[in-house]
């Protein structure tokens, strides 16, 4: 890709960071719809705007319109699905190649500082990025090569969460993350194995089942939202009553009473507090 390109991306993906993953706008439209279907079709993410987006959106939504951007682009980014323990298909994220020649030159800053990109073998195929804006990484992550083309594993010291791309096979590839990189070399959490991603990718129709079924899952049936400050490197995470605030240091949770609930989510995630009121009255009938 060339430095024009990259420009775009990384411009497209600091737009996208600032959008709040939550899934309270999902929990209205199916409730204003009544099918997963219909509720799809409402997403803001069909409209490519972040700008005019409802509140934020899930994993889903939120590739979907890196999907459909990137193609804008003339780009051909692959939509793979992630694996949870015995969970399938339970998240979702996009795999961008780049088949130029110096295919480092346009990834940002903190991605560059953290590794030396290496051309890949003859016959082995072209670099390719990671984007997985659904679990809050917004830099485009080179994937790294297994055994004996490469190292098979990548490091990225990102803030609040430390990143590792381990890649055994070419068929797949597992997504960890821990703590913040301290001066020391230790992390201020142990790494956890989040997501298993086939690379071979799915159809747009088969992503778009997967949305459909995500309606339908556990985690709609209480709110949860996830936003990062990447100027401050501060992530917030809310789920079933608890305010979860990661830095550099580490991390620390508070209950929210349920009297404030609407003040706080609606301040901290950046959110309307009519949206989040509507959500959680949806919730409690």
């Amino acid at each position: 890709m060339l430095q024009e390109q990259w420009k775009k991306i990384n411009e497209l993906c600091d737009k996208l960071s600032k959008v709040t993953y939550e899934n309270l706008t999902k929990i209205i439209r199916l409730n204003k719809t009544g099918s997963s279907t219909a509720a799809q079709k409402l997403d803001d993410s069909f409209e490519n705007d972040v700008d005019s987006w409802m509140g934020g959106g899930t994993c889903f939504s939120m590739t979907w319109y890196l999907f459909q951007s990137l193609r804008d682009m003339g780009l051909k980014p692959r939509l793979v699905m992630g694996h949870k323990r015995k969970e399938r298909n339970i998240h979702c994220a996009l795999v961008l190649p780049d088949e130029t020649p110096d295919a480092s030159a346009g990834i940002s800053r903190a991605t560059a500082s953290s590794l030396a990109i290496s051309p890949s073998p003859v016959g082995i195929g072209c670099t390719e990025y990671l984007f997985d804006p659904g679990y809050l990484i917004f830099e485009p992550l080179p994937i790294p090569l297994p055994p004996p083309f490469g190292a098979g594993a990548t490091v990225f010291p990102l803030v609040p969460n430390c990143v590792r791309l381990v890649r055994t096979t070419m068929d797949s590839m597992e997504l960890w993350t821990g703590g913040a990189l301290q001066d020391n070399g230790s992390l201020t959490a142990p790494m956890k194995l989040r997501f298993d991603y086939p690379l071979e990718g799915v159809s747009v129709e088969e992503f778009k089942q997967h949305w459909n079924e995500s309606f339908y899952r556990e985690m709609m049936n209480y709110p949860v939202l996830n936003r990062l400050d990447r100027e401050k490197g501060i992530q917030y995470y809310y789920q079933k009553g608890n305010l979860v605030t990661r830095d550099a240091s580490g991390s620390r949770m508070e209950r929210i009473d349920p009297s404030l609930r609407v003040e706080t989510l609606s301040r901290v995630f950046g959110l309307s507090p009519e949206l989040v009121e509507n959500a959680l009255g949806i919730l409690e009938k």
